[in-house]
């Protein structure tokens, strides 16, 4: 092993990211290839994520169930574009208990086909619409370069299905999804992301539109983090989702479906990560605030652990989640670095002096050194010095990424531009775009940039074309991705 922590960023990014996963205990890699095993530290900020998100599905009116896991091959052949789209990442068993199957059965890459079919049995009137259901589970693509979180052959994700009676609600529901996303991305993640609509390159399989949620993460590169799709009727013809309307005439459903999945744990890591390890949200981390008890001799320990131990049940109970390192064999020091590594918002350092002034030493994860410590914190106004800092560290998170983000979107106007900022700087470039697909994806064959979306804020914008020099209607923003 390395005698430093983590590969700086600096020298090798990705084997950073690795690093840290790893060294951080959020996963490790699985004896299946291209799978892996989520460790409980990195569990349970998936749960935090979970529940964050659950609660705003349901505010919504959206409520949970769940589909098989196995999805008859022919469902999945219904709808032409996904079966296209799919088609190189299924995984299909064909035989069961010992014999083989009748039909293949695929394993679940997404559930349009299959809740599309349930929802062709349950609803028949308009009265039953909407249907606005979610669930959490496992989905399986076949993918030949994998990346723990970011990109495995199994992951974990919440998939949202919707019906309803119009175009126009359908549609309302994309986009409120996709707000519904971008609150969580911003007010619990500290990751300030651009809203938008995929390009028809990028568009989901079987979709009329797509739109998205896109990080910036810290090497300038972006990532997918949540989409949101308009289906039209193509799934419900499809499936034959059909129901009696207000005019009681026989019509098909209008459909959409949206997700976010475990990826988000590694834009977290990517947006807010630095060379020591993990920085994560105080709204989100496994751990809000860890207390290291400090002592030289073996008389200060009794004292000392009675303090922090007191200390940890009064934050408890306050709803603030604490640990109490009272590991023996492990020096201050090495304890610092462990919980620095995993990103733990706050550190509380007791030691025999501080029990002397009934006070602790309050040190900031997203500020290291001195200028992160606050010294002489009184013991009895401790919980709301913590509440007070963690609420001051998730704004100066997302601050930090908001700034880091502007400083690296630039405006280009031509594509020799284009290529000599995207070599030299990177980040987001914002363009104005009429190109054609052929076009798009020249410009991913010779730059291994795409277009990541087309802004909602800037949907009016009107220029010229940095690519085909022709007038533009719409604003595009592109980036190398993960």
């Amino acid at each position: 092993m390395s005698e430093r922590r983590v590969t700086p960023r600096s020298e090798d990014y990705s084997r950073w990211y690795t690093d840290v996963v790893l060294k951080a205990e959020l996963a490790d890699y699985s004896p299946v290839k291209g799978c892996m095993v989520i460790r409980p530290y990195g569990y349970t900020l998936w749960e935090n994520i979970q529940a964050a998100l659950d609660r705003r599905f349901k505010d919504t009116g959206h409520v949970n169930a769940y589909f098989p896991l196995l999805i008859p091959l022919s469902f999945i052949q219904r709808e032409a574009q996904h079966v296209e789209g799919f088609a190189p990442e299924l995984a299909i068993v064909t035989h069961g208990g010992g014999e083989k199957l009748e039909e293949p059965l695929v394993v679940r890459p997404t559930s349009e086909t299959i809740i599309g079919h349930m929802y062709s049995q349950w609803v028949r009137s308009y009265r039953d619409l909407p249907v606005l259901i979610n669930q959490w589970a496992n989905v399986v693509r076949w993918e030949m370069r994998t990346r723990l979180f970011l990109r495995t052959t199994e992951f974990l994700w919440q998939e949202g299905h919707t019906a309803h009676a119009t175009q126009a609600e359908a549609e309302e529901e994309t986009r409120r999804m996709l707000d519904v996303y971008t609150d969580f991305a911003v007010n619990e993640a500290a990751i300030p992301v651009i809203k938008g609509k995929k390009s028809e390159r990028e568009k989901f399989a079987g979709a009329v539109a797509s739109y998205t949620i896109e990080a910036m993460m810290g090497n300038g590169w972006a990532l997918q983090s949540a989409t949101s799709h308009f289906l039209g009727q193509n799934f419900a013809r499809a499936f034959d989702i059909k129901f009696l309307n207000r005019s009681n005439e026989l019509d098909y459903a209008w459909t959409t479906s949206w997700g976010l999945s475990t990826r988000m744990v590694g834009a977290i890591i990517m947006a807010h990560g630095d060379d020591q390890g993990l920085i994560v949200p105080p709204r989100l981390a496994p751990i809000q605030a860890v207390i290291v008890p400090i002592w030289r001799k073996d008389a200060e320990r009794t004292i000392v652990l009675e303090h922090a131990g007191q200390l940890a049940g009064v934050l408890k109970e306050s709803g603030i989640r604490v640990k109490l390192d009272d590991r023996d064999e492990l020096s201050a020091g090495f304890k610092f670095n462990d919980w620095e590594m995993r990103g733990v918002p706050l550190r509380i350092e007791i030691g025999p002096r501080d029990v002397e002034q009934n006070a602790v030493v309050l040190a900031r994860r997203d500020i290291t050194g001195k200028e992160g410590k606050t010294f002489g914190v009184p013991m009895g106004g401790v919980v709301e010095a913590v509440r007070e800092m963690l609420s001051t560290i998730q704004a100066t998170m997302l601050r930090r990424a908001t700034e880091f983000r502007v400083a690296n979107t630039r405006t280009v106007q031509t594509y020799a531009e284009f290529k000599e900022v995207l070599d030299s700087q990177g980040g987001f470039l914002r363009a104005y775009w009429a190109g054609s697909n052929e076009d798009e994806d020249r410009i991913k064959d010779e730059t291994k940039a795409t277009i990541r979306c087309f802004p909602s804020d800037e949907s009016e914008s009107r220029g010229t074309c940095f690519y085909t020099a022709q007038p533009a209607g719409q604003v595009a923003i592109f980036a190398r991705v993960f």
